[in-house]
């Protein structure tokens, strides 16, 4: 349980640390400090383009993955009817 407790710990800091890093570095890319805010602006805009299209590649590419791998609709966790048939080795 202590050892749960300190991983979680040590997880959690970690975790802040580099979220308050990618936000630093996030603005840093961005231009938001030391630039006009009309370069920002159009900053902004182009980054949010940019997101929009590889939103819409992965779609593209998860419908492309879901025409080539049809029929499997039922959960795949759930034991087979071979399984619950075959006879159990005791060894």
């Amino acid at each position: 349980m202590i050892r749960r407790g300190f991983w979680l710990v040590l997880g959690a800091t970690g975790g802040i640390m580099g979220y308050r890093r990618v936000a630093r570095l996030g603005r840093r890319v961005s231009g938001t400090r030391g630039t006009s805010r009309a370069r920002a602006g159009v900053r902004k805009r182009r980054w949010a383009r940019e997101t929009i299209r590889f939103t819409r590649d992965v779609r593209e590419g998860m419908d492309l993955y879901a025409a080539r791998h049809p029929g499997r609709v039922a959960p795949t966790l759930r034991a087979s009817a071979d399984t619950d048939n075959a006879e159990k080795d005791d060894r």
